[in-house]
């Protein structure tokens, strides 16, 4: 089946090792797509909730096909965030075409692009990195709550519910925050002459052009995998965000060349090939 091609697709948040990760629909949705860049925005593996009891096939998968697709010439961009926070210590390292990076700044035809997790504007991760990790695992268990109850509403022939969005879309607290997180990024943006503005983190897609009496910035969120399964896609010198669930994608299934390969043969293969040149970070038509 043929797959798209696309100048740059983001995602993020897909925290592999969980029990909230779609895997297989994130498997999916890479083997339909053929980028020229693939910016991993932070929290790809969940290292805080790591667990060797828990790291199913299908979230190795994805780990694979990652890979695969730098060794075909993605290039591919790691960006740290706070659930993989220990891949800071590697910042501003490559292995091969896969680079790991704190932030990422991207001239895409003449506009000026930033790029970063998010959770640094997170005072709870930054004052009180406990009380973060412990609502992680709440979270976690909340999502195979969620589950549970999306079995028995698929089963009586009722649409799936979900928990979380509720409870966040409910909560003031939580409201605020991700207003205040948007709004924040976007003034830093704008203060720093930043067409685009893109994160993570808050596991809330989004596009929306935001102003202020310096300026504006479009201010881009790539969502997660846990609920929302989306991405940003850039092609055509314009943003779009992807949506799993309404762009539905008919099955795409693992790549013969990478179904049996190990994981190891494929770490070789993009340190060792020599034959692929990285482009410029200008992405042009």
């Amino acid at each position: 089946m043929k797959k798209r091609k696309i100048d740059i697709v983001v995602i993020s948040d897909t925290h592999l090792g969980t029990y909230g990760c779609h895997a297989d629909e994130l498997l999916a949705y890479l083997n339909s797509i053929q980028p020229k860049k693939l910016i991993l925005n932070g929290d790809i593996i969940d290292i805080w909730q790591f667990s060797k009891r828990y790291f199913p096939p299908s979230h190795l998968k994805v780990l694979k096909k990652i890979l695969g697709m730098a060794s075909k010439g993605t290039e591919v961009i790691y960006i740290t965030g706070n659930h993989d926070e220990m891949l800071r210590k590697f910042s501003d390292t490559s292995i091969g075409y896969v680079s790991i990076v704190d932030k990422l700044v991207l001239d895409l035809d003449g506009k000026k692009s930033w790029f970063f997790h998010g959770d640094v504007f997170d005072a709870s991760i930054q004052n009180a990195k406990w009380l973060a990790k412990l609502g992680g695992y709440g979270y976690d268990f909340l999502i195979l709550i969620n589950r549970l109850i999306n079995w028995f509403l698929i089963k009586m022939g009722k649409e799936k519910y979900s928990l979380s969005k509720k409870i966040k879309n409910s909560v003031k607290g939580a409201v605020k925050y991700i207003n205040d997180f948007e709004k924040t990024a976007a003034e830093l943006a704008i203060e720093n002459g930043y067409d685009y503005v893109a994160c993570g983190h808050i596991h809330q897609p989004k596009k929306e052009i935001i102003e202020n009496k310096l300026g504006k910035t479009t201010y881009l969120n790539s969502g997660d995998w846990i609920e929302n399964l989306t991405a940003l896609e850039y092609s055509f010198k314009r943003w779009k965000i992807y949506h799993y669930s309404n762009d539905k994608l008919s099955p795409f299934f693992v790549d013969d060349d990478i179904k049996d390969i190990d994981i190891n043969q494929l770490i070789a293969s993009i340190t060792l090939d020599k034959n692929y040149k990285k482009g410029s970070d200008k992405v042009s038509d």
